[in-house]
C-alpha cells in the first residue's frame, strides 16, 4: 500500500477536531495507530513522513468597506418663487408618458389643469399615475425619462393659475 501523505494529513486534522481518542489502521504492509489524550505510554509507531515546509504568508483582514451618505436631492429652488413643486409620492421610476412609444403626458410650457397626469412612476412593477395637484403652466421638468427618483423629490415645477 503506496501512503498518500496529503490525504494523511487530512485524516490526522479531522481526527484531531473529533472526540476520537484512538484509532488503528492496518493493510498488509502498513500499520498506523493513533491515540490523543492519554498519559500512558505506548511503543511509538514509525512513520515516516517527508516535512514539507508550508510557507504563510500573513492575511490581515480586509478593510471595511467605505460607507458613503447616499446624496439627497435637494428641491431645486424655483426660477420664481410662486412656482408650485409636483413631487414623488414614493421611490421608483420616473417616466414621462404611459409607453415607450407613445408621447409625453406633458412638455414644457403645456397647461395643465387639476387632477390632469403629469407622469407615472413605476415602482415594484405597478405603474402608478401623478396627477397635478394644481392648476398652471409646466414651467420645467427636472427628471429624466427613466431616472430613478426618490420619496419627495422634485419631479416638475407649475406655475400655478
Amino acid at each position: 500500500m503506496s501512503i498518500n501523505y496529503s490525504e494523511l494529513r487530512e485524516l490526522l486534522t479531522a481526527i484531531a477536531q473529533t472526540d476520537i481518542t484512538e484509532m488503528i489502521l492496518k493493510s498488509e504492509d502498513f500499520e498506523l495507530t493513533v491515540r490523543k489524550g492519554t498519559t500512558s505510554f505506548s511503543p511509538p509507531v514509525e512513520v515516516s513522513i517527508p516535512v514539507v515546509p508550508i510557507q504563510t504568508t500573513p492575511v490581515s483582514p480586509p478593510p471595511p468597506p467605505k460607507i458613503e451618505p447616499t446624496p439627497t436631492e435637494p428641491i431645486p429652488s424655483p426660477v420664481d418663487k410662486k412656482w408650485v413643486a409636483v413631487t414623488s409620492p414614493m421611490v421608483g421610476t420616473f417616466y414621462r408618458a404611459p409607453g415607450p412609444d407613445e408621447p409625453s403626458f406633458v412638455e414644457t410650457s403645456d397647461r395643465i389643469r387639476t387632477g390632469q397626469t403629469v407622469c407615472i412612476i413605476e415602482a415594484m412593477k405597478l405603474m402608478n399615475e401623478i396627477e397635478a395637484e394644481v392648476a398652471g403652466q409646466i414651467m420645467e421638468i427636472v427628471v429624466d425619462n427613466g431616472e430613478p427618483v426618490e420619496y419627495g423629490q422634485t419631479l416638475m415645477w407649475v406655475n400655478p393659475d
